[in-house]
């Protein structure tokens, strides 16, 4: 009966619909907000999946897909059984940001650098005329990172991103891009990687690839930007 209390706020919490672009990365970095936040206690139940669906406005399987996640990363226990559930864990991960030594306003700079040269690359290199040769590099990389282990994705994930930054006919904004993507790469590393977060990342790609070999710069951009605002939500969820 104690607990009944904190559950108004924790609810509260988790009330923000999510953005359903998306979807999964978001409603993780709620998830892990509300957990961050104290809302709730070591050992106290999550909310049941089909009322985080609900005030999420997100798929059960979105939820599901979610707190298997969180399960894997620690954070989250399931139980079986008449009072089984979802429960906080006793002893949370230690916050993976600490030990680099940035602040949030550090990390949203980061990410608000890496959307205006990548978001500009991509509409820039929808906006050429591409060899064949650029076009093919595109597609090649695109489909290295379909097919990455888990040990290759980042790099590899890199090598797709700097082709984008290529293929926009500036020489001078690759180590720009390259660089960027380093210092990001760095906060990656301190993140589980996520299999539904990977196979949503390559539907993202394979969109990005398509709307830059279709000449559409507005598109290109677009699909970038939904590609890294996904990778901003489990950074700021994890790391914050």
């Amino acid at each position: 009966m104690d607990a009944e209390p904190d559950r108004a706020p924790a609810s509260d919490a988790l009330l923000r619909p999510v953005r359903l672009g998306n979807a999964f990365e978001e409603t993780v970095e709620r998830l892990l907000s509300t957990i961050r936040l104290g809302l709730l206690r070591p050992g106290e139940s999550l909310p049941p999946e089909r009322e985080l669906a609900v005030r999420l406005g997100v798929s059960r399987d979105t939820v599901r897909d979610a707190i298997k996640s969180l399960a894997e990363a620690g954070y989250v226990v399931a139980r079986r059984g008449r009072y089984g559930g979802t429960f906080l864990a006793e002893r949370l991960p230690a916050p993976t940001g600490g030990g680099l030594g940035v602040t949030r306003a550090e990390i949203d700079d980061l990410l608000r650098l890496r959307e205006i040269l990548e978001v500009g690359a991509a509409r820039m290199a929808a906006g050429r005329t591409l060899t064949t040769e650029e076009r093919d590099e595109l597609w090649s990389r695109a489909a290295d990172v379909r097919g990455a282990a888990a040990e290759d994705y980042r790099r590899l994930d890199s090598r797709l991103h700097l082709a984008i930054a290529e293929a926009a006919g500036s020489p001078s904004l690759v180590p720009l891009v390259a660089e960027n993507r380093m210092r990001v790469n760095a906060l990656l590393d301190r993140i589980p990687l996520l299999a539904r977060n990977i196979v949503h990342s390559d539907d993202q790609h394979q969109a990005i690839v398509a709307a830059i070999l279709a000449g559409d710069p507005e598109r290109a951009a677009a699909a970038m930007l939904a590609h890294l605002a996904g990778s901003a939500a489990l950074l700021h969820g994890f790391l914050d």
